[in-house]
C-alpha cells in the first residue's frame, strides 16, 4: 500500500503511543488526523498541524465525525490500569473499540490497525509463545478486556472493504513511557521501587519506534486479518532493565524484595492513600505484570513483516536520558 496521499486516524493522539505515532507518520508522508478524549490543548499536536476531534470513542456521533475522510485507523485509546472494576475497562476496551471500529466500517476506511497486548497471553506462559497460543484472562480485567476487544474487532474484518490488523505490543518504553519509564523513576527517587524475586524473569520491552516501524510494515504489506506480537526480540531480564534506567537517571539500583512482600506492602500503601482519598499510584496486581517469566515469539512478525528491530535497549536507555537531560 502506498501511504501517499493516505489520512490516518489516531485515537488517543495526546498519548505517548498516539503522539509518537503521529510525528513518525507525518514525517512518513501520512495525513494525519487525531481523536483525543481530554479538552487540554497540547502544544505538540497544534505544531504538527493535526486535525484534533476532542470526545469519547463510545461517542457514535463523535466516532462517526473522526472517520470521516479517512483512510486507515490506528485505534489505541485503552483504559491501562493493573487492576479496578471490571465494567470500567469494558466500556472503553471492548464498547469503545466496538463503536469506532463500527464508525470506520461505515465511513469506508479500508484499514483498521488494533493495537493490543501481549498481556493476552496471562502472567504465566509458555517460553517464546506464539501469536496461535491459547490466551488467559487471569481474572484480571486488563487482560480480559484486551481479550474481548481482539475478538470483537476480528468479527468486523472483512478486505478488501474492511480490513483488521492486531498488534500485540510488549512493553512499551520512551521518554514518555508511563509504566515502564516516569513511574518507576519516580518510585526510584522515593525509594519505594524494588525488583520481583532478585528481577528474574525477561522484561518484553519494545521501544516506541520500533512498535511503529511494525505498525507501518504492517498496513504497507495489507495483513488483513493476522496478529502479531511486536517486541524488540530479547530476553532482558527485569533486573537488567531496571538497573539500566536507575543508572541514566543517576539513581542507585533497586533492592529485590519477593513477590509476597511486595504484594503485602503495596495493599498496605493503597490502604493508606484510599484513607487520605487519593487515587492508588500503584496496585498489587502490578507485580504479577512485572514478574512475567518468557520472552515472546517474533518469528511471525519477523517472517510475514520482515521486522526487525532498529533500536536497541542500549540505544533507547541514551535517548531516554538525553530526555531527562532537556
Amino acid at each position: 500500500m502506498s501511504i501517499q496521499n493516505q489520512t490516518l486516524l489516531i485515537t488517543g493522539i495526546n498519548e505517548f503511543v498516539g503522539l509518537r505515532t503521529a510525528e513518525l507518520a507525518i514525517a512518513r508522508g501520512f495525513k494525519v488526523k487525531g481523536l483525543q478524549t481530554v479538552t487540554e490543548k497540547n502544544q505538540e499536536l497544534e505544531k504538527l498541524g493535526i486535525e484534533l476531534i476532542v470526545g469519547s470513542i463510545n461517542d457514535t456521533a463523535i466516532a462517526q465525525k473522526a472517520c470521516q475522510g479517512v483512510d486507515i485507523v490506528l485505534h489505541t485509546v485503552e483504559i491501562a490500569k493493573e487492576g479496578g472494576k471490571l465494567q470500567d475497562f469494558r466500556k472503553v476496551n471492548v464498547d469503545g473499540t466496538a463503536n469506532i471500529a463500527n464508525a470506520a466500517k461505515k465511513s469506508g476506511v479500508k484499514t483498521f490497525v488494533h493495537l493490543s497486548s501481549v498481556l493476552v497471553y496471562g502472567f504465566d506462559y509458555i517460553n517464546r509463545i506464539t501469536e496461535d497460543e491459547p490466551l488467559a484472562n487471569e481474572k484480571n480485567p486488563y487482560c480480559q478486556t484486551k481479550i474481548e476487544a481482539e475478538a470483537t474487532i476480528l468479527k468486523h474484518n472483512s478486505p478488501p472493504e474492511f480490513g483488521v490488523i492486531i498488534i500485540r505490543a510488549g512493553d512499551i518504553y520512551g521518554s514518555g513511557s508511563i509504566p515502564w519509564v516516569i513511574r518507576p523513576l519516580s518510585l526510584m527517587r522515593q525509594n519505594l521501587f524494588a525488583f520481583v524475586n532478585d528481577g528474574k524473569g525477561v522484561m518484553n520491552h519494545v521501544y516506541i519506534d520500533n512498535l511503529v516501524d511494525a505498525i507501518f510494515l504492517a498496513i504497507e504489506k495489507q495483513t488483513y486479518g493476522e496478529i502479531f506480537n511486536i517486541t524488540d526480540g530479547g530476553e532482558t531480564s527485569w533486573k537488567e532493565y531496571f538497573t539500566q534506567l536507575a543508572e541514566i537517571a543517576n539513581l542507585a539500583p533497586p533492592l529485590s524484595l519477593s513477590k509476597d512482600e511486595i504484594k503485602l506492602f503495596l495493599r498496605v500503601r493503597c490502604q493508606g492513600q484510599k484513607l487520605f482519598r487519593k487515587e492508588a499510584d500503584i496496585l498489587p496486581e502490578s507485580v504479577d505484570f512485572m514478574s512475567r517469566p518468557y520472552a515472546y515469539s517474533l518469528t511471525k512478525a519477523k517472517t510475514i513483516l520482515n521486522y526487525e528491530p532498529k533500536i536497541n535497549l542500549e540505544q533507547g536507555m541514551r535517548l531516554i536520558k538525553e530526555s531527562l537531560q532537556c
